[in-house]
């Protein structure tokens, strides 16, 4: 998590879309880095986000492509998503998640 915590910016805001128990917009570094730390310990440490590609705008925004796995309850996850990242003075201000199946993402951790 020191990675997290030296780029993301003390006002953060993470916006998590869907019906789950997870959804949310997560108000705080201290409280975006404690919904990470949900879905490792959810999913026993299984969780992966493998990053496909990444996107820089001119306009301070950074899109994140990558293909989220992980296993919990005997239920398997594998949906694509990307992040939208918006960035101030090298930090990230702002993250918002877009699934590209938000009904199996929301099934996972229901």
């Amino acid at each position: 998590m020191t990675p997290l915590t030296e780029l993301f910016d003390e006002s953060i805001v993470w916006h998590l879309p869907g019906k789950s128990t997870m959804a949310d917009d997560y108000q705080g570094r201290d409280a975006t880095l404690a919904y990470f730390g949900q879905i490792g310990e959810r999913t026993g440490g299984t969780f992966q986000a493998e990053l496909k590609d990444l996107f820089a705008a001119d306009d301070g925004r950074v899109v994140g492509l990558q293909r989220s796995t992980g296993d919990r309850e005997g239920k398997h996850l594998d949906v694509g998503n990307c992040i939208v990242f918006e960035l101030k003075d090298g930090k990230v201000v702002d993250g918002r998640e877009h699934f590209n199946d938000l009904y199996a993402w929301d099934e996972f951790w229901s």
